[in-house]
């Protein structure tokens, strides 16, 4: 994520959603014929969305009949309420919340990985006493509120003396204290931090043992209504993610359009960063594995959750994704 002030991301919400929506409603299609597809992001527009953005401007979606609008988050949004209440029709999350919601009622189902591994991690200074998770035991760290994979991290290592406080959209209070801890996005913060002259050091959060995908989504009766539309909505997007993985130049030019806190070399950063951790492609340099999902993954999450008391109903996991859209 990248830092940036409220008022800011109000202007730039406002704008985006003028500059990818236009005026038209959800319609059955369009004038050309093409079916409306509704993406809503877990964020404003960035380069972890390049795929997406590919796919939109090289035509991928329109070679399968689709007309995808791509809809930044709202400033204090949620993109589960926006799924649910039909005004997205898919959506951007991670295994573990499909998960979460479904067990509380919100019938919600993973069609795809936009990543094979999260790129959620930990920073802290180089001259930390941190090197691993086990070294969390008496620190504070600012995560995101109610962060599952803390709850997992501190049950794993016997933590019984971890602070959390709330993470903020900046990494200005890293920067003046050499003890902060904090959660990242290892495609962006070190950056940033990199930038302003800090030197850092981070380690994933999936190397904990705690590893969900990076989905898309969309409800069970969107779905089941509209097979097609999502078969040729992940269709397109897995070619347009392994496009962005080659050239990421034309979807970036994009970006710095529609996101003017963005900047090139942090664009160039962030896109190295997807590709030589294997996000994307789960480390299979040929690409095949883009989008693809396993049983075993989603049932190994499905028991961290089921261990940790954080799903709150009786779930069948394998009602939570569908694993013939992206093959």
């Amino acid at each position: 994520m990248i830092p940036g002030k409220s008022f800011l991301y109000a202007m730039l919400v406002a704008a985006l959603a003028l500059a990818l929506t236009g005026c038209r409603g959800h319609q059955s299609t369009t004038e050309n014929g093409l079916t409306p597809v509704r993406l809503q992001l877990d964020w404003y527009p960035q380069p972890e969305h390049g795929g997406f953005f590919t796919a939109q401007m090289l035509g991928y979606y329109k070679a399968e009949g689709l007309d995808v609008t791509i809809l930044p988050l709202p400033q204090y949004g949620s993109v589960a309420q926006l799924v649910s209440t039909g005004k997205a029709d898919i959506g951007l999350s991670s295994s573990d919340q499909i998960l979460a919601w479904d067990s509380n009622g919100l019938p919600m189902l993973a069609v795809a990985a936009t990543m094979q591994h999260d790129p959620q991690a930990v920073m802290v200074h180089q001259s930390s006493a941190i090197h691993d998770f086990k070294d969390l035991e008496g620190q504070t760290i600012a995560a995101q509120t109610g962060a599952t994979w803390l709850t997992y991290v501190t049950s794993r290592y016997n933590l019984h003396n971890v602070r959390q406080i709330p993470s903020t959209l900046s990494i200005a209070n890293f920067l003046a204290d050499p003890n902060y801890v904090q959660q990242i996005f290892i495609t962006s913060e070190p950056y940033f931090a990199e930038q302003a002259g800090a030197q850092v050091r981070t380690f994933l959060i999936s190397s904990s043992g705690y590893d969900p995908y990076r989905v898309q989504f969309t409800t069970r009766a969107f779905a089941a209504q509209n097979p097609d539309v999502i078969a040729k909505f992940v269709r397109a997007s897995i070619h347009g993610w392994q496009q962005y993985l080659r050239d990421p130049a034309p979807a970036n030019a994009l970006l710095l359009k529609l996101n003017p806190a963005l900047n090139p070399a942090q664009e160039t950063y962030t896109a190295q960063a997807l590709r030589d951790g294997g996000f994307i492609t789960g480390g299979d340099p040929t690409g095949v594995q883009t989008g693809r999902m396993t049983a075993a993954r989603w049932t190994a999450g499905y028991e961290q959750l089921k261990s940790l008391g954080i799903l709150q109903g009786l779930l069948d996991p394998s009602t939570a994704y569908s694993l013939q859209f992206a093959q």
